[in-house]
């Protein structure tokens, strides 16, 4: 199942990805630091999703109290309790 989570308080406006069998795939960020970015969806590609989310929730950038991971932690959450 697709899901798209729009970001709050971040440089990244959109995440879209993949939840199928209980993992991640196909993690697509719009906008911020793509390096990073590319490198934390190729790590988590085939990972179980509540496992990643676990890992990134609570992750900070600069002390706005959130990151990109921690967008996409809580996007994981959303789309876990939708399921």
């Amino acid at each position: 199942m697709n899901f798209s989570y729009k970001t709050q308080g971040v440089c990244t406006k959109l995440i879209n990805f993949d939840i199928t069998d209980g993992k991640i795939y196909n993690v697509q960020f719009m906008g911020g630091c793509m390096g990073n970015l590319c490198a934390i969806s190729k790590l988590i590609e085939g990972k179980d999703a509540k496992t990643v989310a676990d890992i990134l929730r609570g992750n900070d950038c600069g002390g706005k109290g959130t990151s990109c991971a921690d967008q996409l932690a809580r996007a994981i959450d959303l789309a876990l309790e939708a399921k």
